[in-house]
């Protein structure tokens, strides 16, 4: 038997809500990315390989799910950094992998943008949650790059993820390529 919290079965059928989420927040953010927030729920749903009703069961609203897509997002983008941080051959390939990371986010977000910009409640506090969660996250990176000599001691996260923001803004334009001037600061944050 399952469904109580005591019981063998309940930690599964917990992992397995997770995931199913995940899967759901990660066809969402495709589907905003493609077709825009406005993508039928059902076309979500298919994405995801679940039924409407489950998208409706864990997001009552679109701005429910607009608001957990873009919180998994950042979450997915803070816990990359300590991970990278730890696998990678050195901080400044590690800060350069995060980058890459941010980037997918921003142009991602860029999908989200209408909809961040209305008057929903729902949506005023994901700036703040936004700096909050990926600047320190940012500077733990610069952090150690500078200190293994990599970089100059003195970027600050904020103007660096600001500056990535705005070379992001064209992304949409298949003239632009928005990740080779990316590139091009990564490299210039290293130290010759």
């Amino acid at each position: 038997m399952t469904g109580t919290s005591g019981e063998p079965g309940a930690p599964r059928k917990r992992a397995d809500a997770r995931r199913n989420e995940k899967t759901l927040l990660e066809a969402a953010a495709a589907m905003f990315v493609s077709s825009g927030v406005d993508v039928p729920v059902r076309d979500i749903a298919a994405k995801a390989g679940v039924g409407v009703g489950t998208i409706y069961r864990h997001f009552p609203t679109r701005a429910d799910l607009i608001v957990a897509v873009y919180r998994h997002q950042v979450e997915a983008c803070a816990e990359a950094g300590p991970a990278l941080l730890a696998k990678s051959a050195t901080p400044h390939a590690a800060l350069a992998s995060w980058i890459n990371l941010f980037v997918d986010f921003l142009v991602t977000k860029h999908g989200l943008a209408e909809a961040l910009r209305s008057n929903d409640a729902a949506f005023q506090t994901l700036h703040a949650y936004f700096l909050d969660r990926l600047v320190p996250v940012c500077a733990d990176l610069l952090d150690a790059a500078a200190t293994a000599g990599e970089i100059a001691p003195d970027m600050d996260a904020l103007v660096l993820m600001h500056g990535i923001g705005n070379l992001c803004i064209g992304a949409d334009n298949p003239r632009y390529d928005a990740r080779l001037m990316v590139g091009l600061v990564i490299a210039g944050l290293r130290l010759r």
